[in-house]
């Protein structure tokens, strides 16, 4: 168990290697951990507000940050130091690195008069990193709904984003225009959004009960795991036909209900057969986050109750024959 946050955890990132786990939480602080040991590195300070999102570079060089204060930060992963502050009008609800590590995607709240806005920077990798572009290279407002979360697919020059009308959709990045859309991907908000290792499927989280993974070319639905609780997050485990997701009812209902009833387990459900195979207890809350060690040797969960729970899978997990007696080349 992680202890490094006041409040509650918003999301939870592995890098490339799985050796360091970054956690963001409602109290303002970023925290870095080593995974094997849940030894805490070091904390990255400097925004205001409750930090919404955080992502990594593959190279574990720089860090990226969105939060309330309407800010989003460029960190030196291994010195803590802040190298570059954009700043909007709204707050930024969500970031993402492309694959080349070049491009920084954010989506920034509607709020306040001001649309939901998805912006693309270039990220200048040359020197320290402090030098970096104020303007966006791309920017457009999302018709309709507004965008909840986002990524970059394997295709060049689009963006991925789910929505609160629960739709998932492909935006051209020069021109802004809808390339694709689902509409009915979700009947509720999507809640989380994490692409496969090779970006050419992704599994989506809403708070209508289910979570679905979807071709990303196509956008169209693959396979529907349905629940009787609200998502916040949902991870594809790799090596294995597994996916974890993780929810519970608005922490304002919560003290209403039983423990039992308010289902904060991270559920395992077979990736291709749709069947629910375990769950793990642990949070005092609903889970705001999960994710999974690239290897697929742990996973991570964080919860409303401001724990991280990092969890080593142990072997019968590698063991085990998740298709019967067939064997999978």
């Amino acid at each position: 168990i992680l202890l490094g946050h006041e409040r509650s955890l918003t999301q939870i990132k592995y890098n490339k290697e799985g050796d360091l786990l970054f956690s963001c939480s409602k109290d303002h602080v970023i925290n870095v951990w080593y995974t094997h040991n849940g030894e805490r590195l070091g904390t990255y300070d400097g925004h205001n507000g409750t930090v919404w999102t955080v992502d990594v570079d593959s190279e574990s060089k720089f860090l990226v940050s969105g939060s309330a204060d309407n800010c989003m930060k460029l960190w030196n992963v291994a010195t803590g130091k802040c190298l570059f502050t954009w700043e909007f009008p709204t707050a930024v609800k969500r970031v993402a690195f492309n694959e080349d590590d070049d491009r920084i995607v954010c989506i920034t709240e509607q709020r306040m008069g001001h649309q939901c806005a998805v912006r693309v920077f270039d990220i200048n990798r040359e020197g320290d990193g402090t030098d970096q572009s104020e303007e966006p290279t791309y920017m457009f407002n999302p018709v309709g709904s507004k965008a909840t979360v986002c990524a970059f697919p394997y295709m060049d020059g689009l963006i991925l984003t789910g929505h609160e009308s629960g739709k998932v959709a492909l935006f051209d990045m020069k021109t802004g225009d809808e390339v694709l859309n689902n509409e009915r991907a979700h009947m509720d908000t999507v809640t989380d959004l994490q692409l496969s290792t090779d970006r050419t499927y992704f599994i989506t989280s809403s708070k209508d009960k289910t979570a679905r993974l979807h071709d990303t070319k196509t956008l169209m639905v693959l396979k529907t795991y349905s629940t009787e609780t609200p998502l916040n997050s949902a991870a594809i485990a790799p090596k294995r036909p597994y996916v974890l997701l993780g929810g519970g009812q608005e922490a304002m209902s919560v003290t209403t209900t039983s423990l039992r009833q308010g289902k904060f387990e991270t559920r395992f459900w077979h990736k291709v057969f749709e069947e629910e195979v375990g769950r793990v207890k642990g949070h005092f809350g609903p889970i705001n986050t999960i994710a999974v060690h690239p290897a697929g040797t742990s996973y991570s969960s964080g919860g409303e109750d401001g724990f991280v729970r990092v969890h080593h899978f142990d072997e019968s997990y590698w063991k085990a024959k998740p298709y019967g007696d067939l064997e999978i080349e």
